[in-house]
């Protein structure tokens, strides 16, 4: 299994678009988004932002600490409403059908603190469609305006909130549950435990402590 990394590079010179179009034509269980669907909904999302005004990005995983695209500034900053949880079983990237994996998204219910990515209104089309293609393309996503608090700051976000209508959302997950698949999956993205261990890392140089992610590591075998 060749290795492949998400950057900037493989976002932009198609490298990562033509692997999830190989998985999709390998896997029935993944719902391909084509070119013409990623441009609606990119379309219609960006409907709802005014003209001329910078964008705001809520990263809650991996944009955390592999954010690839090009922003002012960032921020710490909470959004209520929305819990980060592993919920999607993998079978790609850092799964396969034969070593799943378990991704983080953002599900309904409680408050989850992350960070606020700020995109230059100039450079939203060019630095949003990069997230795009790295969030929305097999539809276990939903793309998903919501507000954040970051300390005294108000701001309207976009962020990207599990689709509960996907086949692979697992809506009820034990704790070690949960630490198994996230042992087992390894793909060519790599494993699903480095994912893991740059969350919660990054997570802590923020301040941040998510008990959920302290149980399940607890959970976990010695690294």
């Amino acid at each position: 299994m060749s290795q492949l990394r998400i950057t900037r590079q493989t976002l932009m010179d198609g490298t990562l678009r033509a692997r999830q179009r190989e998985y999709s034509e390998k896997h029935p269980d993944m719902r391909w988004r084509t070119d013409a669907e990623m441009a609606e909904l990119f379309e219609r999302t960006m409907s709802e932002h005014p003209a001329g005004e910078d964008l705001w990005v809520f990263g809650y995983g991996s944009l955390i600490w592999n954010p690839a695209f090009e922003y002012e500034e960032q921020s710490c900053a909470l959004v209520r409403g929305w819990h980060r949880r592993f919920c999607l079983k993998l079978h790609m990237g850092r799964g396969t059908p034969e070593t799943p994996g378990l991704m983080l998204a953002l599900d309904k219910g409680g408050a989850c603190r992350g960070v606020a990515f700020r995109i230059n209104a100039a450079k939203i089309r060019q630095e949003l469609a990069l997230i795009w293609q790295r969030e929305m393309y097999g539809g276990a996503y939903n793309a998903r305006w919501v507000r954040l608090e970051a300390g005294q700051k108000r701001m309207r976000a976009i962020t990207f909130v599990i689709n509960p209508r996907h086949p692979r959302y697992i809506k009820e997950l034990t704790t070690e549950e949960a630490a198994a698949l996230i042992t087992s999956g390894r793909g060519d993205l790599g494993t699903c435990r480095e994912y893991f261990d740059n969350t919660v890392t990054h997570l802590r140089s923020l301040g941040v402590r998510d008990a959920a992610l302290v149980r399940i590591a607890a959970s976990l075998p010695s690294a």
